[in-house]
């Protein structure tokens, strides 16, 4: 199982090394073997899942190489087989990572994005902030007018994105009540606010509302678009 080195062997000496001992030198060069420039994984990647994800009650440096591993799982990377026999370790995965959410941790958002790819949901792990400032570009599904949805600090509000005078023609947002949620977002909203994290639940609320489009008034839900916009195909 090569890494991205072409090297069949370091990878596994290196697992060794961080098994035995904290090494931070080993978790560095394991980083850059298994993810390179924090986008390609390679068959090693997947080898290695298992064992980061034994390692990650433990270590933050196993749960975090373990999590970009799966939120770069979407890619093109011809390795689908060995995603699929990491299925058990990937269940793990998810009920520790929620173990870690309960605990309040510093890198919450970070681990929220990594539960979110352990669910398949790669579209929203790969964009998903905290709210404080994001944008999200939809073509209104009606006019196919481009539409920036804000939702932040600023305002949460759909407009059009003018180069020179910036958001225009905004109107406001209508979130979704909580009871109203399913699926992918009912998990998300119903975490954030049970650790407590009420800005985020918030901004999920807004995203999995309503937004109308402003040149031709119709009305869409948010989510729904991106993800047909977004969510890759999985094989």
């Amino acid at each position: 199982m090569h890494d991205c080195y072409g090297d069949v062997d370091r990878v596994p000496v290196l697992l060794e090394r961080v098994d035995l001992e904290d090494n931070a030198e080993a978790w560095e060069e394991l980083g850059y073997r298994l993810v390179l420039e924090h986008d390609l994984v390679f068959p090693a990647s997947f080898a290695a899942l298992p064992r980061l994800v034994r390692l990650a009650s433990e270590s933050a440096q196993a749960r975090g190489l373990a999590g970009a591993i799966l939120r770069r799982a979407a890619g093109n990377h011809g390795c689908d087989d060995l995603l699929a026999d990491c299925a058990d370790a990937i269940a793990e995965f998810r009920k520790l990572l929620d173990r870690h959410l309960q605990s309040r941790p510093a890198d919450y958002l970070a681990t929220f994005l990594d539960s979110l790819a352990a669910k398949e949901e790669y579209h929203w792990s790969a964009v998903l902030g905290d709210f404080t400032d994001d944008f999200y570009h939809l073509a209104c599904p009606h006019c196919a007018v481009e539409v920036t949805i804000a939702i932040g600090d600023h305002g949460r509000y759909s407009a059009i994105r003018d180069w020179h005078l910036g958001d225009v023609d905004r109107r406001d947002l209508r979130p979704v009540s909580p009871e109203a949620l399913s699926g992918t977002g009912r998990w998300m909203h119903e975490t954030a606010v049970r650790d407590g994290h009420g800005a985020l639940a918030d901004g999920i609320a807004h995203i999995f509302g309503q937004a109308e489009c402003p040149p031709c008034a119709s009305v869409f839900n948010i989510a729904d678009e991106y993800t047909s916009a977004n969510r890759p195909v999985l094989r």
